[in-house]
């Protein structure tokens, strides 16, 4: 018995990006609206990363959306970069585990996975903007929130340093 052989469909030249996003690292998936899968990448999670990731999209035709994982947090930075450039992001939740364990689990299948949900709409949600008043506070909070934690961590360091070094000399 042979197996079905279809057609080879032509791509449209519309496009859906799909990126799975990672401290260090984004994977994406190129979905062609007729055409189906054409090409995943992976990139640092910079901005060149950010601009050979746009680059490569743009070369497979006219860009519709970016599905983009985690938009508020390792997606945060690449959200705001594509928007810069005029494109439309749309925040992909993260399948739900018991489909992921059934259909595999990779962060290309992931990224795939985000650029159908855009194509499916099945995600719709739009990002909250970084780039405002409320982002800028939201920065200078957490950087004084890490200089505490630090101030904290050498506190109890030099405490500590001290302590034994009062050990040594009296004992």
């Amino acid at each position: 018995m042979t197996a079905l052989q279809l057609p080879n469909i032509a791509p449209s030249g519309h496009t859906v990006v799909g990126v799975d996003t990672h401290k260090h690292i984004h994977v994406a998936a190129l979905v062609d609206t007729t055409a189906g899968l054409q090409s995943t990448l992976s990139v640092t999670a910079d901005c060149d990363g950010f601009e050979k990731l746009l680059a490569w999209a743009r070369s497979f035709g006219r860009i519709l959306a970016f599905g983009v994982e985690g938009t508020g947090l390792y997606g945060a930075s690449l959200t705001s970069f594509i928007r810069r450039h005029d494109t439309l992001v749309i925040e992909v939740s993260r399948p739900n585990r018991r489909l992921r364990r059934l259909n595999g689990k990779s962060d290309t299948l992931d990224a795939e996975n985000a650029a159908r949900a855009v194509l499916s709409r099945m995600a719709t949600a739009i990002p909250k903007v970084t780039d405002g008043t409320a982002e800028m506070v939201r920065q200078l909070k957490m950087a004084y929130d890490t200089a505490v934690k630090a101030r904290t961590v050498a506190m109890v360091t030099l405490k500590a340093m001290h302590g034994s070094c009062t050990r040594r000399c009296t004992g």
